[in-house]
């Protein structure tokens, strides 16, 4: 149980602080309620673009890392399908180090055609190094517009095209942090060496003058169901064929979700797991295969997909997958296997519970999803899943129609 009490600045930012006196330092967290699905289809990447000129100093700090550095402070960020992530973790007794530079970057980005001009080159080369330049770099660029046709998720967070960060604008990017980050669009968590009420009245100094945004509601288009079986073929300079299957599931607090999530782990969690045991180490189909869910706050997909051996054909080794889920949903697992994934999560989640920027991270990312509350109701949504929930949903979600398949295949 993490326990925290929960504010609301008179200008919409919401404060959420655990009290953990097994640790010298403290954790903020700062969650923008932006991501990847609040981009317009032609200026893709935006987000991910804002997770670097957050770094490059604010009107009033032209360095971010230096202060924070001299206190003995460390920070990070990242950007996601729907949201943007700041986290700082430093000494309590420097923590209005941590609330200052937090609080300049939200009030007074600093702008400058300079800065933007560095991150754009910084966001396009990690743009060709990753997904470009790289094996089997480019699968999610293929990967989401075959699964997604309407919805934002259909791009990666990088953004769909280098050419949308390249012809990003000083003006562009002025319009994007205004509708979006400030307070009101905000969740900061603190959680560490300090008392809720001071921490409290911290953030209040810091961050209470700063005036609410113009956030406006973006109003996402929801996928539609899927029909019909979708595939795709692509040739790539690599050393082995792959396949990656994906299949529509459900949104993050759907109880459906949290069975898929299970399923996934049933699958392709350890050496023990069924896709490991039988497509490795058995039938040697593969090198390494695995399954995992998106976790999007929209309905996601779940995900299958691994490299295949040398001269097997890859209609055998997506045939052994199809029967592996096949044998899932028409007999029942045994209750041990299952209290087996119980456990794992249990022990993970109360594991995770016992660092403070975990916490931090935790409260604020659920939040954003509705309540914070909802991070102690997480193991018992995982243990009530049954053998017949396992099977049921894998009869639901395990349909050809639902189902999207890209063969990515080395060239010979």
């Amino acid at each position: 149980m993490v326990e925290f009490k929960r504010y609301q600045l008179s200008n919409g930012l919401k404060v959420l602080i655990n009290e953990d006196r097994t640790t010298p330092l403290v954790a903020i967290n700062i969650l923008y309620c932006v991501g990847s699905r609040n981009e317009l289809p032609d200026k893709t990447g935006f987000a991910h673009l804002f997770e670097h000129l957050m770094f490059g100093g604010s009107a009033n700090i032209p360095s971010f890392d230096e202060p924070l550095q001299m206190v003995g402070g460390e920070n990070n960020a990242f950007t996601s399908n729907d949201i943007t992530n700041y986290y700082i973790t430093l000494p309590a007794d420097n923590i209005e180090t941590g609330l200052w530079l937090e609080s300049d970057r939200m009030l007074a980005l600093d702008f400058s055609a300079k800065s933007l001009k560095i991150q754009k080159n910084v966001v396009t080369e990690e743009f060709r190094q990753r997904y470009m330049n790289q094996p089997y770099g480019d699968i999610w660029l293929l990967l989401r517009p075959l699964a997604y046709k309407v919805h934002p998720y259909r791009w990666p967070t990088i953004g769909e095209k280098m050419e949308h960060i390249l012809e990003a604008t000083l003006g562009d990017v002025k319009t994007f942090f205004k509708t979006h980050y400030s307070p009101d669009n905000a969740v900061m968590a603190i959680s560490g060496n300090i008392s809720a009420d001071d921490g409290y009245k911290l953030v209040e100094k810091w961050f209470g003058n700063i005036k609410a945004g113009t956030v406006k509601k973006h109003d996402v288009i929801q996928e539609p169901a899927q029909t019909e079986e979708r595939k795709l073929t692509v040739t790539r300079k690599v050393p082995f064929d792959a396949i990656y299957k994906v299949w529509h599931i459900p949104h993050r607090l759907d109880n459906v979700y949290y069975v898929c999530d299970v399923i996934t782990d049933l699958l392709s969690s350890g050496k023990s797991s069924r896709l490991y045991q039988v497509l490795v180490k058995e039938k040697k189909l593969f090198s390494e295969v695995n399954a995992f869910v998106s976790g999007d706050f929209d309905p996601g997909i779940l995900i299958i997909g691994g490299k295949i051996m040398e001269n097997i054909p890859v209609e055998t080794a997506e045939l052994a997958i199809v029967e592996i889920l096949k044998t899932l949903s028409e007999t029942l697992i045994s209750e041990r296997e299952l209290k087996k994934v119980h456990n794992k999560y249990e022990t993970s989640l109360l594991f995770s519970q016992t660092n403070s920027l975990n916490k931090a991270m935790s409260l604020s990312y659920f939040e954003m999803l509705g309540d914070a509350n909802l991070l102690n109701e997480e193991i018992g949504k995982f243990c009530a899943i049954t053998p017949e929930d396992v099977a049921n949903t894998a009869k639901t979600i395990f349909r050809s129609e639902n189902c999207s398949t890209l063969y990515y295949l080395a060239e010979n």
